[in-house]
């Protein structure tokens, strides 16, 4: 489990005036499909001004990426978003949202390195474009969590009906959530650093045991 760490001292004289700011940072993905909300998240949730790598589709990208259900998007990520986030005093999470389309799956070792987990969003209404996402986690044993997007005007589906269409490994968590609410973003994540600690510690017990 990769993270961060930074300390600052007081310079006081008083005996309780040095105070050990200790912070610790982890590493979350942001994955899914095209066009499922991945920019939308890091931005509603990063209390920064998020890093966007962000350009308008062409015609040349109409012959490789499937806009079907999302015909009003203009744009597209092409290397990554990045935002910030605290969760607590001491605990801040660094969000590394990744690019949607095949094409950009190289990114995706790199960026995959030392995360602590990642968040899988899915559109239920396009539910098979975070199948290549879900496999990618599931094979490299990277903790995750799937979170639905919930479009206005799209069928709402439950938990166990999602984690059954997409043959999820038992207890690997799913939620709903509206990518553009601050509140239900932060449960996402509260949800995955929960999740990917369980994870994280039954496997160093097994590596003891």
């Amino acid at each position: 489990m990769a993270y961060e760490r930074s300390e600052s001292t007081g310079t006081g004289t008083g005996a309780g005036d040095g105070v050990d700011t200790t912070a610790l940072a982890l590493k979350i993905l942001v994955a899914g499909g095209f066009g499922v909300g991945k920019t939308t998240l890091v931005g509603a949730v990063s209390e920064i001004r998020p890093l966007r790598t962000e350009e308008r589709l062409s015609r040349a990208g109409e012959l490789v990426d499937d806009t079907g259900g999302v015909d009003q998007k203009t744009t597209t990520t092409v290397a990554m978003d990045f935002g910030r986030i605290t969760i607590r005093s001491g605990l801040s999470l660094y969000l590394f949202g990744t690019p949607g389309q095949d094409r950009f799956w190289f990114l995706w070792d790199e960026l995959s390195q030392g995360a602590l987990g990642a968040v899988v969003l899915a559109d239920t209404r396009r539910l098979e474009d975070c199948f290549p996402a879900v496999d990618y986690f599931e094979h490299r044993k990277i903790p995750f969590v799937v979170a639905v997007n919930c479009f206005t005007g799209a069928r709402t589906y439950g938990a166990h009906e999602v984690s059954r269409a997409l043959d999820l490994d038992r207890g690997t968590p799913v939620v709903l959530c509206d990518a553009r609410d601050r509140d239900s973003g932060k449960e996402v994540l509260i949800r995955l650093v929960e999740y990917a600690g369980r994870m994280h510690t039954a496997r160093l017990l097994d590596s003891v045991g």
